[in-house]
């Protein structure tokens, strides 16, 4: 997911995490060393986590109104693919280019800064490795501390002790849980309705449009928040996994012990690739930013993000790049 500094865009991003577009929750590490990179099968087959049923048929009633169960099983499923879909993503490997247009108070633009990384799977954990800074390639130095921090992550998770690791992979799992909780509980506070049918990227997909339910009591923990969002979803007929997000931010919302303020008008698109035809992975992220912290001036961006070079994993052969269309 987009790498924003969390501690400030955490209600964003849990705003995408609602709708099924969490990139990297929290999941355990596993047991051994990082599996070697690999060639790409094109005999490779969907994971067995996904789900096998039969996909939602959503068909309005005789007011041409799509029931609201309906919506609701359909947003279940997507979730539930999602969560399969995670854990294949941790297979890949790709590269992020992310630009940042950064305005003053007047709303005029002051700097472009962009940064391109390797986002890297080791013992589990999502890691980005920069390699380049304004498009010009990191110094020896710059790269020589890039390949440093990886170092100590391997070590870090190499020596890492029995009881260390089964407290950190209980924690791991409290947090998925109520992220889990929280992905769910969107699927409540929303009234959704059936916009229509779009091809994405050559998907054809459902778009729902989503509203609070006036009066909704929010269950699960942040789910609050959820009443200053609008947008809308889109969800592949037969995959039934999440292609593309578009939200916005309808009243100013305060967050942490910091006092962030989220003014009216942040914005966020997100956007699926399916590659090789078992694994959904980030393909365009944009954010529109307006916050303001506590006793800090304000910050407003426009944020930019693009994904390339998936690769996949395997044992004992080496990286070959997957293909952006080869779905």
């Amino acid at each position: 997911m987009p790498q924003c500094p969390r501690r400030i865009f955490a209600p964003l991003l849990l705003l995408v995490a609602a709708c099924g577009f969490a990139q990297n929750p929290a999941r355990p590490a596993p047991e051994t060393t990082p599996p070697a990179p690999a060639d790409l099968s094109s005999a490779d087959k969907k994971a067995p986590e996904q789900v096998d049923r039969k996909p939602v048929d959503l068909r309005p009633d005789a007011a041409g109104v799509v029931p609201a169960e309906q919506i609701r099983e359909l947003l279940l499923h997507a979730e539930d693919n999602d969560f399969a879909n995670d854990k294949r993503q941790r297979d890949y490997t790709y590269i992020e280019r992310e630009e940042r247009h950064k305005f003053d108070g007047h709303g005029a633009l002051k700097k472009i800064e962009s940064r391109t990384s390797d986002v890297l799977e080791i013992y589990g954990e999502p890691v980005e490795r920069l390699t380049a800074k304004d498009d010009r390639p990191l110094s020896s130095d710059e790269a020589k501390k890039e390949e440093e921090k990886i170092q100590k992550i391997i070590d870090k998770r190499k020596n890492e002790s029995e009881d260390a690791r089964r407290k950190r992979l209980q924690n791991e799992e409290k947090e998925r849980e109520e992220n889990r909780k929280f992905v769910l509980e969107a699927a409540d506070a929303f009234n959704f309705r059936l916009v229509g049918s779009e091809l994405i990227d050559g998907h054809d997909s459902w778009v729902l449009e989503g509203e609070p339910r006036p009066g909704y009591q929010p269950k699960a923990k942040y789910a609050g928040m959820l009443r200053y969002f609008k947008g809308r979803v889109w969800i592949d007929k037969a995959e039934e996994q999440w292609v593309k997000l578009d939200v916005m931010v309808t009243d100013t919302i305060s967050w942490g012990f910091v006092l962030a303020r989220f003014h009216k008008g942040t914005h966020a698109v997100v956007e699926m690739t399916e590659v090789n035809h078992e694994v959904w992975l980030p393909k365009h992220v944009q954010f529109h930013v307006d916050v303001r912290l506590a006793l800090f001036k304000g910050i407003a961006e426009d944020i930019e993000q693009t994904y390339h070079d998936y690769k996949k994993f395997r044992t004992d052969t080496k990286i070959t790049v997957v293909g952006e269309d080869s779905r």
